[in-house]
């Protein structure tokens, strides 16, 4: 079959069997194009909720489709790739955090959502990349344990500095990629060129963007701003999706590296499986478990 064939294949089954397909902007461009709706994990929950699809299929990794689930847990929700992590999501556990915020009494403990269910059960609020610093600054308590990723939290630390912050060594290792001597070869190659960044990044790399964002606020950034060159600083098949959204501008890579392994493990292939019913792993929660983690996204939703 070709590539079409079996993009079409996917988009017949998908609306014959009432199956609603989440792609998160990292997936590759063949499996955008036959998905429901594309953009970042807690947005793609949002969508799917919202629909009356009773089969959900998350292209992304399982954390998103575990998001999924708390947000619509009376649909099946199917991660299209099994072995599909987030190497950040993985790195606490609950015992560890539970140690953590007995390190740090009184302090209110803000999960960002790229992180197990698992460990949200024990965070008092969740955020995302686009709304931390709105929501930390609404918390009521000017202590905050932030997990996993520091250098997130090092931006929404400089963003609201009255506030007191502690930290764990996490973070995206992708971005993280990402170093200093890329950008200045980068900005070398192409001077004209703006560059946008995501806050996962190193500090020091951060700390060179003209814009500093999330995955589809560096989109949307690209797509309304007047300037035609820009130098990508976040997983590189935003490149070639800004590409389709904008051909009279040119985009290019901070870095050759800036790949998601976890992203790529789900194929075109896969998502036709997964439509056929031969493919992918149903997301089962407790009701239990899905009731203590859903505290801290509706906490996030609340403040925000």
């Amino acid at each position: 079959m070709t590539t079409r064939e079996i993009q079409d294949e996917i988009i017949r089954l998908k609306k014959e069997k009432n199956i609603c397909v989440l792609a998160h902007a990292y997936m590759t461009r063949d499996i955008c194009e036959v998905a429901d709706f594309v953009g970042d994990s807690f947005g793609l929950s949002e969508q799917a909720a919202k629909g009356d699809a009773e089969t959900v299929i998350m292209c992304g990794v399982r954390f998103m489709a575990e998001t999924c689930k708390l947000l619509s847990p009376q649909k099946k929700v199917i991660l299209s790739s099994p072995i599909a992590g987030c190497p950040m999501a993985e790195q606490i556990e609950k015992d560890e955090l539970i140690a953590l915020k007995e390190t740090y009494p009184g302090y209110t403990t803000v999960c960002y959502i790229n992180t197990t269910t698992d460990l949200k059960t024990e965070c008092d609020v969740c955020v995302t990349s686009s709304s931390a610093v709105k929501i930390i600054k609404n918390i009521d308590n000017d202590k905050i344990l932030f997990v996993p990723d520091c250098n997130l939290g090092d931006f929404v630390k400089s963003q609201i500095p009255e506030k007191q912050f502690a930290f764990v060594r996490g973070g995206c290792p992708t971005h993280l990629r990402i170093s200093v001597k890329d950008v200045e070869a980068a900005k070398a190659a192409h001077p004209d060129a703006l560059i946008l960044m995501h806050p996962e990044c190193h500090p020091r790399v951060a700390a060179l963007a003209d814009f500093l964002g999330s995955t589809t606020g560096i989109m949307a950034y690209a797509e309304k701003s007047e300037h035609k060159e820009f130098l990508i600083g976040t997983e590189n098949s935003i490149i070639q999706h800004l590409q389709f959204a904008c051909p009279d501008k040119s985009f290019y890579p901070v870095s050759k590296d800036c790949v998601c392994h976890n992203m790529r493990a789900t194929t075109l292939v896969d998502v036709l499986n997964c439509v056929n019913g031969t493919s992918g792993e149903e997301i089962t929660l407790s009701e239990e478990t899905m009731a203590k983690a859903r505290r801290c996204i509706d906490e996030m939703l609340r403040l925000g």
